[in-house]
């Protein structure tokens, strides 16, 4: 099921956000998710509009549109595979008329699939905050 997040809900999407972060961009360095947490808790997550997607009243997965961007989308791994990206993706696709993302170049699963979703790349630049390359990707088809 797709609520909308509520604050009681902090805890569980930070700890969702930073193991998933962890597995998915292994080739940054862990101490960097790991300072970003407080940033997450203070920042990002209270100036976006989330929603988790829960299975038994657990968090397995969320997304946080800031403006027109999707600023994350992330499923726990164990529930990765079971349709719970896509389905939030169309979710968010939903809320937005279009959206835009980044997504690090060496994060080939998540790249190969916002192409499957209808995404196209519209720029590449290196991330400002590890220096990684990362595409800027479109769900506008225009």
């Amino acid at each position: 099921m797709i609520r909308k997040y509520s604050s009681k809900d902090l805890d569980s999407v930070l700890e969702l956000w930073l193991d998933t972060s962890l597995q998915a961009h292994d080739f940054v360095a862990d101490g960097f998710w790991e300072s970003q947490v407080e940033s997450m808790r203070d920042i990002y997550i209270p100036a976006s509009e989330t929603y988790v997607y829960e299975v038994e009243q657990n968090i397995v997965g969320f997304y946080s549109l800031y403006e027109n961007n999707l600023a994350a989308i992330f499923v726990s791994a164990e529930f990765q595979g079971r349709g719970i990206g896509k389905k939030l993706l169309n979710h968010a696709k939903e809320q937005r008329a279009a959206l835009t993302l980044s997504v690090y170049k060496e994060n080939q699963a998540s790249y190969q699939f916002y192409l499957s979703q209808g995404f196209r790349v519209i720029s590449e630049q290196n991330d400002e905050h590890t220096g990684h390359p990362a595409y800027t990707m479109s769900s506008d088809t225009v």
